[in-house]
């Protein structure tokens, strides 16, 4: 049986005048109305311990769009207010399953900027995509085709940073369909002075996108510190920043697409390391290093990319020591400093560091399909720590 992946195509788009206050108004009702459920939500819990659902804060916001404070929530469509609640009602199952945090009021200046559109709330015909209380289609930028014969479920709009308008459209794809099968497999070590190291020797160079406009970038935030608040031209400083960081960005993320759907499409198994990035982070000497090379966004495009066709992707446990284990008789070094890139076993077979950390985790990995130990995804199975750690604990004698 054929299954059609849903996937969203994204393009940018130039709005009217008009269209654009339009957005802007739908955008802050969006977070007014998020932000006065969430505080609904939280004041019951908090005064009478009752938990308001999606239901109650509908008729909610039905009551709200009554009064005269909020009757300007009567201007824009209010299927992108239905949204929002859905999505607060999505964010507290997460914390209740203990998958996220508590959720958080939206603000102004930092929150991203997005209304979210269900069938009811759009037109879709010829190529051209007409909103809600809207006259005229958006002016998009087809930088490729939708599926043949398909229209999208559901718009997102959402303008970012920099200024620049976006329209994700959700529909599905029947060109998504599982490789045939080849049976190759490979391990992945990350690294900062080169991107990634293969199994196979192949050592794929850090782009360091970051660095590249890190004077541009230093420039225009002094620039923008110097600015008065609240003027026209810290305004005009802040875009300049923020364009910037896009462009990086966007770097960024075409070099990580390009890269994970080759690795796809070219292995049948795909072995990496659990790493945690967040508190990786915290080393302030390679923070700005290990964020440009986002291993995190790396590890989530690899792994929808391998459910789209059929692949699989291990993720072996954080505290599996591949660097200080020779892959070729199995001796576990004592220690490994990271200035160290090239060692000699006592075996006689000298190895390069990052090289035989890939090896050692595609035999991890290769291992964990058939006993399943010594693997453990964070995100399905959080904490606890495999039989060998990096480093031996402060509790052990």
């Amino acid at each position: 049986m054929t299954t059609h992946v849903k996937r969203a195509f994204k393009y940018r788009f130039y709005p009217t005048d008009a269209q654009a206050a339009e957005l802007s108004r739908t955008f802050g009702c969006v977070r007014k109305v998020y932000n006065m459920a969430l505080a609904a939500r939280t004041e019951a819990w908090v005064t009478r311990q009752q938990r308001v659902n999606y239901n109650a804060t509908s008729a909610m916001l039905t009551v709200w769009k009554k009064t005269e404070e909020l009757a300007y929530l009567n201007e824009v469509s209010s299927v992108p207010l239905q949204q929002t609640l859905r999505h607060l009602q999505t964010a507290f199952t997460h914390f209740f399953g203990k998958r996220a945090k508590y959720p958080r009021f939206k603000s102004r200046k930092k929150s991203r900027r997005s209304a979210e559109y269900t069938t009811s709330a759009f037109r879709f015909r010829d190529g051209k995509l007409t909103l809600a209380k809207m006259t005229e289609p958006l002016a998009l930028v087809w930088s490729r085709p939708l599926p043949e014969g398909m229209a999208p479920s559901t718009v997102t709009v959402s303008q970012d940073a920099a200024g620049r308008w976006f329209v994700s459209l959700l529909c599905d794809d029947p060109g998504v369909k599982p490789l045939s099968a080849n049976g190759n497999a490979v391990g992945i070590d990350a690294g900062l002075e080169h991107l990634l190291t293969l199994s196979t020797g192949e050592k794929i160079t850090n782009p360091r996108h970051e660095r590249r406009d890190r004077a541009a970038l230093a420039k225009a935030q002094r620039r923008l510190a110097k600015k008065e608040k609240g003027s026209a031209n810290r305004a005009r400083a802040r875009l300049t920043v923020a364009k910037i960081h896009a462009r990086i960005a966007d770097r960024r993320r075409d070099t990580l697409h390009k890269l994970t759907t080759r690795l796809v499409r070219e292995n049948q198994t795909i072995v990496i390391e659990d790493l945690t990035v967040r508190n990786m982070v915290k080393n302030h000497r390679l923070a700005r290093a290990i964020s440009d090379a986002a291993w995190s966004e790396f590890r989530s495009m690899l792994e929808y990319k391998a459910a789209w066709y059929g692949r699989e992707v291990i993720a072996v446990d954080r505290w599996f020591p591949s660097s200080r284990l020779c892959s070729a008789c199995g001796t576990l070094q004592e220690a490994m400093p990271l200035n160290v890139r090239t060692w000699t076993c006592d075996c006689g077979v000298t190895h390069d560091r990052d090289v035989n950390a890939a090896n050692n985790l595609l035999a991890a990995g290769l291992a964990v399909t058939v006993c399943g130990a010594g693997a453990r995804p964070q995100r399905s199975t959080p904490g606890g720590q495999s039989a060998t750690k990096q480093k031996p604990s402060r509790r052990e004698p």
